[in-house]
């Protein structure tokens, strides 16, 4: 609570470089002078120059540039390669760039040695244009013909008390001294701010890493921040936060292959979620990521895509032949490529590069292709990753990550602990047999989601993407042609099947037509039988009848003749 006080209370003045003002939760002290040093080739100068640009362009804060060692035209060309146009800013009396050169002979070292020189030139440099901001670019060379320590301390807090009663924020620039920060060391201990720049070459990579030695009254990161210098200027890249605190989204987005969302229980990705897409050579990493970002550009969504193998122009060529006309979201700004070797940069500028190119095209979907490209030690591989990851993920970005295995997984050695920083993990896998080589896909993990745990078959074709079901069953996982040769043999077993029963139905029809005809007939002979029964005994009983008839007409005849 103490230091967020401090910081709130503290008067700062913003650089508007990219980062750095995160980093030190606002930027420079206003109306304090600052030291930024560092070795020959650093960014002094340019970082310098940008605090002054930013400051008139920007925060209507006039500045005044006072070199020492460059001329004011030389300057003016170097910065151009920003795209600053210091000569513009200077005759519209935004910026006023002087420059004083300092011969060692002229310097006398006595008691009497002071600045009052400088003092009254800056002065009018200030007040001319009303400057809020001034730069002094280099100090050693301002004081290189001093050798007395006495003297050159107390000109040295004279200048910066000066700076401090005219309440104006303040850069001066130190070269690198050997075992200390500036080569005469003491500027850094009366700088209320000192901004430590370095320039390293690791396996022949540059990396240039910014440090907050010192910030007077104020909190700041005090980690190393890689930082970049390119045409769109300087960037920092701080450190991602560690809290985990990042939202999350219920909402559910589209790879951009309907069977492939059918995998999913949601019937497709939550948005903001990592994506890693492992496999071999040739198994459709790029395409699978090609139609997410199609899917999603035709929402009208940004999409970013890092390559470090293909051009975009390569990568819009291939994704013609599945379909796919990439070249349409390109054209309406949609879709942005940014292609660079890995060896271009060391990991921590390429993810400086990235968090300045997201910052300024505020993508929903960005993919890096392949992740397994980028190279160097073990341990900064794993924490360049965690901090892309990190900072994607802090902005509710969905990322997917394709690398490139020779088995299509990770192995032991190789993971770098991504996977478990993945929240879906789809796999894809090559299946040889039967002299052909078929593609396999299946997910491995998609956290939050009911997912399919079956093995399909992936096929591309000028139509799209398709997954088909592979064959599982007692002769194994079977794909390709062995999978359409083992289904026909199963339809045609299963034809066989059902002529063998339709031919048993068939039969037991016969069988009861011919059982029911002979009921039929012996129930028509019994009712023969029973009709001729009942003939006889009609005539039976007939004869019966005329019997008894007549036995009874000869009795009376009988009588009668008595």
């Amino acid at each position: 609570m103490t230091s967020e006080r401090t910081t709130a209370s503290l008067p700062k003045a913003r650089t508007g470089i990219d980062g750095f003002d995160d980093v030190t939760f606002g930027g420079l002290p206003a109306g304090r002078p600052s030291l930024v040093c560092g070795s020959a080739g650093c960014g002094k100068t340019l970082f310098a120059t940008t605090f002054l640009v930013n400051g008139a362009t920007l925060f209507d804060e006039p500045g005044v540039f006072m070199s020492f060692e460059e001329r004011a035209e030389d300057l003016a060309a170097n910065v151009a390669s920003l795209g600053y146009d210091l000569n513009g800013l200077v005759e519209t009396g935004k910026i006023a760039v002087d420059h004083v050169k300092v011969e060692r002979s002229e310097i006398e070292e006595t008691g009497e040695y002071d600045l009052e020189g400088l003092f009254i030139r800056l002065g009018y440099a200030v007040d001319t244009i009303k400057a809020k901001r001034v730069v002094l670019d280099t100090i050693e060379t301002l004081f290189a013909g001093l050798s007395d320590a006495a003297v050159l301390r107390s000109e040295l807090r004279r200048l910066f008390a000066w700076l401090k009663d005219r309440g104006l924020t303040a850069i001066i620039t130190g070269e690198r001294g050997e075992g200390q920060l500036t080569r005469q060391g003491l500027e850094e201990y009366v700088s209320d701010c000192v901004v430590l720049l370095d320039n390293r070459v690791e396996d022949q990579i540059t990396t240039r890493r910014l440090r907050i030695v010192k910030y007077r009254g104020s909190a700041h990161g005090t980690n190393e921040y890689p930082f970049l210098i390119d045409e769109q200027g300087i960037s920092v890249l701080p450190v991602t936060a560690a809290d985990l605190s990042y939202d999350v989204s219920n909402e559910v987005v589209s790879t951009g292959v309907e069977s492939l969302d059918a995998m999913f229980g949601p019937g497709g990705l939550f948005q903001g979620a990592s994506v890693l897409i492992s496999g071999s050579a040739g198994t459709g990493k790029t395409t699978i990521s090609s139609h997410t970002i199609d899917a999603a550009c035709t929402r009208g969504e940004r999409c970013m895509s890092f390559v470090f193998e293909e051009s975009g122009e390569q990568i819009c060529r291939n994704a013609r032949s599945v379909g796919l006309d990439l070249h349409r979201h390109v054209d309406t700004g949609l879709l942005r490529f940014e292609a660079a070797r890995p060896s271009l940069y060391g990991l921590e500028m390429h993810l400086a590069r990235m968090h300045r190119d997201i910052e300024q095209f505020r993508p929903s979907v960005v993919v890096i292709d392949p992740i397994s490209a980028l190279r160097g030690p073990e341990v900064e591989l794993q924490a360049t990753l965690l901090r892309m990851v990190d900072m994607l993920k802090a902005r509710g970005i969905t990322a997917v990550f394709t690398s490139l295995r020779t088995d299509g997984a990770f192995g032991q050695s190789g993971d770098l602990g991504l996977s478990s920083l993945m929240d879906v993990w789809i796999k894809l896998q090559d299946i040889e047999a039967n002299g052909e080589r078929s593609r396999t896909l299946y997910v491995i993990k998609a956290r939050g989601m009911s997912h399919s745990n079956q093995v399909r078959e992936f096929q591309m074709s000028s139509a799209g993407l398709k997954l088909v079901d592979a064959y599982i069953g007692p002769a194994g996982v079977l794909t390709g042609t062995a999978r359409i040769v083992q289904e026909a043999q199963e339809e045609a077993a299963a034809l066989r099947r059902r002529q063998d029963s339709e031919r048993r139905k068939r039969d037991v029809v016969r069988r009861r037509l011919s059982i029911e005809r002979q009921i039929a007939e012996l129930r028509a002979s019994l009712e023969t039988a029973e009709e001729e029964e009942t003939l006889l005994l009609d005539e039976d009983v007939a004869r019966e009848t005329l019997l008894s008839s007549e036995r009874t007409d000869i009795a009376r005849r009988r009588s009668a003749a008595e």
